[in-house]
């Protein structure tokens, strides 16, 4: 009978550190992929479609709204697949990239604050920056709870 511990000592070695790095990574990277491309392919279609303005153009503020509002659930599919993706500690990566997710918010808001109007109004990076974590944490939860009812 084989010892399950020597078993994955084996697996860990044969995986190596870029194996271990990926796989400490990869739920985060695929969480922040999901939210990032799907963020700027819908913000494509709508300039495309003409619902918001070409590009570089000041857009109404209320219209705001509804950028804020795929992107809150994005961020919720990006930590869905982060605990999807982690074979183990799920929230602790969807954690990470929460965090990741509110460093780049602060930072995309700093770069932006004074850059012109087509950045658009100031309520909205804040509240960019305000809903990256806990976003990303219910996404996270929606999947950990699933697997706990199945």
């Amino acid at each position: 009978m084989e010892d399950p511990g020597m078993l994955r000592i084996t697996r860990e070695r044969r995986l190596g550190r870029i194996g271990r790095a990926l796989r400490r990574a990869g739920p985060v990277l695929a969480g922040l992929l999901t939210t990032v491309v799907l963020s700027v392919a819908t913000d494509a279609a709508m300039h495309a479609s003409g619902i918001f303005p070409p590009m570089g153009q000041p857009m109404a503020d209320a219209l705001f709204l509804l950028p804020l509002v795929y992107r809150s659930g994005f961020g919720v599919l990006g930590g869905y697949v982060a605990a999807l993706v982690a074979c183990r500690r799920p929230m602790a990566h969807v954690a990470v990239l929460g965090l990741v997710g509110l460093v780049l918010s602060v930072l995309g808001t700093v770069a932006t604050w004074d850059a012109g109007p087509e950045f658009g109004p100031k309520w909205y990076p804040l509240a960019v920056v305000a809903i990256a974590f806990p976003t990303t944490w219910w996404g996270g939860l929606l999947r950990v709870r699933r697997l706990g009812s199945t």
